[in-house]
């Protein structure tokens, strides 16, 4: 007769996810896993597989909460541009927050811990991106085909060029003391846009 699990996945994975992003894949031991989640060594190997495992799956969960967000923000009815200046404000005011930059951003710091040389988690970082960038493109082109934007403009390089621009603030915000540095790069950024 099988066992049941005396803990609750989800809620591991949870709890995974958030040592991870705090500390980073290397930083993070499986006995640091044991101890944060509560459960033993075996149950999570049976549950999740080994740490890498469970570093994917965790980033993977991450990906699915902030992707979606993210799409719905930018998909809303009506004019597109104040979407997509509230969403790199939001991304600037984030990475200045005393706070929340100093965890920076799962994907963000995935890429640059990982991204170089674990083809797994670098395929989930550029799938993230694509979750970034395309419905930036989107926005983009709506907000052209409602005269928003100037015809001059190419919404693919312009969806690009903030994509690259949010990852650098999370990137800035992570180690720079200074709120301005991020929010004067985010409106100077929008300028473009003009």
């Amino acid at each position: 007769m099988a066992r049941t699990k005396e803990f609750d996945p989800d809620a591991a994975l949870q709890s995974a996810l958030e040592l991870f992003w705090r500390r980073g894949y290397e930083a993070t031991s499986m006995a640091d896993l044991v101890e944060h989640l509560g459960i033993g060594r075996a149950s999570i190997y049976a549950t999740f597989g080994n740490k890498h495992d469970l570093y994917l799956k965790a980033l993977d969960r991450y990906g699915e909460t902030s992707d979606t967000a993210l799409l719905r923000e930018l998909s809303q009815p009506g004019p597109a541009l104040p979407a997509v200046r509230t969403l790199v404000r939001r991304f600037a005011a984030e990475a200045a927050d005393e706070v929340r930059r100093l965890n920076g951003c799962f994907v963000t710091n995935t890429a640059a811990e990982l991204g170089p040389h674990d083809t797994a988690a670098a395929r989930r970082v550029e799938l993230s991106w694509q979750h970034i960038e395309m419905p930036l493109h989107s926005a983009l082109v709506r907000a052209q085909a409602q005269g928003e934007l100037p015809e001059d403009r190419d919404p693919r390089a312009l969806a690009r060029m903030l994509l690259v621009l949010l990852q650098g603030l999370r990137v800035v915000g992570k180690a720079s003391t200074d709120p301005a540095r991020v929010r004067d790069a985010a409106e100077q950024a929008l300028t473009l846009l003009d």
